[in-house]
């Protein structure tokens, strides 16, 4: 997993649809964990953080509606965007689902088109740099299309890791990240990389941030991590 891809959970309790879904959100560029009933999928949801949730209805153990309502209780995941999946389209039960805490419903069946699309545009939401959106703060703007930094006009030079760095902390400003959770969004949650490293980047990138002056944007919460203010 590469540290700036978007992490799909995908719960689904038929293996082969589960693989069919998972090669074809895969080849678009995400990366992708699974789980084959409710229960596993809070689980995946509490240790893995996913970006996203793509929740089958019909599940063993709990339901997606319960499993969303689930993610839509706990600190940690209550603004993951849950994509829920069904075979049921009436409008009673689109309403049931989306009541249940879900951001979208899909109905079976559908094209991968479109479940990418959907994927997508809910991604914008929380993970804008992963979609290629241009986002600001203050007087600091982030091209992640163009991979550019800005701020009070002036181009900043940042390498490729402070880039993915500010491009996290700027997607939700005023929240404190650990180092273990910089760790796992702007390196890898395959790699291991020791935790000083990302005081390391952080001063490097306070650094490039004041190269022309201005305060220091960037938070130390001691003994927890870094917020952008």
């Amino acid at each position: 997993m590469t540290g700036n891809t978007p992490l799909v959970l995908i719960v689904e309790d038929d293996p082969a649809h589960l693989e069919l879904l998972t090669h074809s959100v895969r080849v678009q560029g995400f990366d992708v964990i699974s789980a084959e009933d409710g229960q596993d999928a809070l689980e995946m949801v509490a240790d893995y953080e996913p970006d996203i949730v793509l929740l089958d209805w019909m599940l063993p153990t709990l339901s997606g509606p319960e499993v969303c309502r689930c993610i839509r209780r706990s600190k940690g995941s209550r603004f993951t965007p849950v994509l829920l999946v069904s075979a049921r389209g009436d409008e009673a039960d689109r309403v049931h689902g989306l009541n249940a805490g879900a951001d979208d419903y899909i109905v079976k069946p559908f094209s991968v088109s479109e479940l990418v699309a959907r994927l997508r545009a809910n991604l914008r939401r929380v993970r804008p740099s992963a979609v290629g959106q241009r986002m600001e703060h203050a007087d600091i703007v982030v091209d992640s299309e163009r991979h550019r930094v800005f701020r009070d006009n002036r181009k900043i030079k940042v390498g490729p890791t402070e880039f993915r760095l500010l491009a996290a902390l700027i997607e939700r400003p005023g929240r404190v990240w650990s180092r273990n959770q910089l760790l796992d969004r702007v390196w890898s949650r395959d790699v291991y990389v020791d935790e000083r490293t990302v005081d390391v980047h952080v001063g490097r990138l306070r650094k490039a941030l004041r190269a022309h002056g201005g305060s220091d944007p960037i938070r130390t919460v001691r003994g927890v991590g870094y917020s952008l203010e």
